[in-house]
C-alpha cells in the first residue's frame, strides 16, 4: 500500500485516500454511503472511514467485479452486520456465488466459440486473399 494511502494514527482515512486506494471516485464513495454499504464517521462534512469501511468496501468491489448486484451484495454485509456471523454469510453466499460462477463459465463457452469462428473466418478471408494476388 502506499504510504498515501495508508491510515491516520487514528486508523481512519479521508475520502481522498480511500479514493486512490481503492480507484473508486468520490461519487461512488458517497453513492455507497447513501446506499448504507458503508458508514463512515461524520466530522462536520468531512468523512472518516474506518476499518470496517475499508473491508466493506473491498468486499462491494469484489462482489461488483463477480457481476452480483448491489442489492445482493448488501443483503449479505447485512448477514454479518446482523449478527448472524461469518458463518451464515457463507451460507448464503455459497450457493449466489455457485450460480455465478456456472452464469460465467456459459458465457466463456458462448465466448471460446464466438473467437474460433471469427478467428476461422479470418484465416478463410486470408487464404481467399493470398489466393487471389497469387493468381
Amino acid at each position: 500500500m502506499n504510504r498515501n494511502f495508508e491510515p491516520s494514527d487514528s486508523g481512519f482515512m479521508t475520502i481522498r485516500q480511500m479514493r486512490d486506494a481503492f480507484g473508486v471516485t468520490a461519487r461512488t464513495l458517497r453513492f455507497y454511503e447513501a446506499k448504507g454499504l458503508i458508514s463512515p464517521e461524520r466530522r462536520g462534512t468531512r468523512r472518516r472511514y474506518s476499518h470496517r469501511d475499508r473491508a466493506r468496501l473491498t468486499l462491494i468491489l469484489k462482489g461488483k467485479r463477480l457481476g452480483f448486484a448491489l442489492d445482493t451484495i448488501g443483503e449479505l454485509l447485512g448477514l454479518y452486520d446482523g449478527g448472524v456471523g461469518k458463518l451464515q454469510q457463507l451460507r448464503t453466499a455459497l450457493p449466489l456465488a455457485e450460480a455465478r460462477l456456472a452464469e460465467m463459465q456459459g458465457e466463456m463457452a458462448s465466448l471460446k466459440a464466438a473467437i474460433d469462428e471469427i478467428s476461422g473466418d479470418i484465416e478463410h478471408a486470408r487464404a481467399t486473399l493470398s489466393d487471389t494476388k497469387a493468381a
